[in-house]
């Protein structure tokens, strides 16, 4: 999403090994509006878009980027939640400080079989809702000037979901961009502790799942993610929106 070229930039160097998932052929379809920009895979298409890249369901996946996770912990997340062992490469390829290859990787396919997304891993519009209502904690990881709807570079509407509280994604990273002390992170989230289940969102379904697995890695619950998240939300103007710096 945030590279023009990304294709280009695994070409020019990547992990010895290194599979390029690209965001939108294998962890997203087409957006049809209410389930926001980047709408999950039917759980078949995930499955055979793995296949073909050679990663089987037995596999142990190690993702990474060049933008902190912002993007790897999305397949990383989708991963988990199928119950297949996954994780981040901290730093990204900033990290790895090992030898790179170039060019591409030629893998073998293997067969995979579909498993259906987990429910309790995601949320809803009406989940938001609800879970609001009954005093829940829903986290927005965008940055604090799309929060507060001073501005808006993608989705038509700008402001937050009513009640939802501000944690940006990338303040999960110390200034080596690495993830900070499971203890800092803990206290970051400290909003959150009470909750047994938070939910996150962002702006289609990406970002936050980093401040998912960051929440995880503090060693709260896995929140749901709101995968829709406020492309989905804003696209239904029956929904409430806040443009301010707090919650309401």
């Amino acid at each position: 999403m945030a590279d023009p070229d990304p294709a280009n930039s695994y070409l020019t160097q990547h992990l010895p090994g290194a599979r390029l998932v690209m965001l939108e052929a294998v962890l997203a379809v087409e957006p049809d509006g209410s389930r926001g920009r980047h709408p999950l895979p039917s759980p078949a298409a995930f499955a055979d878009a793995l296949g073909a890249l050679g990663i089987g369901s037995d596999a142990t996946v190690v993702a990474y980027d060049n933008h902190g996770g912002a993007f790897a912990s999305r397949l990383v997340w989708m991963l988990r939640i199928i119950g297949q062992p996954a994780a981040l490469l901290d730093g990204g390829i900033g990290g790895w400080g090992g030898p790179m290859e170039t060019g591409p990787v030629i893998t073998k396919p293997v067969g995979r079989d579909p498993v259906e997304w987990s429910t309790s891993a995601t949320a809803d519009a009406g989940q938001v809702v609800d879970h609001i209502a009954a005093g829940g904690i829903v986290i927005d990881s965008r940055a604090a000037e799309r929060y507060a709807g001073k501005v808006e570079p993608i989705d038509s509407v700008a402001g937050h979901v009513p009640g939802a509280i501000n944690l940006v994604f990338n303040e999960n990273l110390g200034p080596d961009g690495r993830f900070r002390a499971p203890a800092q992170l803990a206290a970051r989230f400290h909003q959150a502790l009470p909750d047994p289940q938070a939910i996150v969102y962002c702006g289609s379904g990406i970002t936050a799942c980093h401040n998912a697995l960051a929440m995880e890695y503090a060693g709260l619950e896995l929140p749901r993610v709101y995968v829709g998240s406020w492309s989905g939300w804003s696209f239904d103007t029956d929904l409430p929106v806040a443009t301010d710096e707090t919650p309401s």
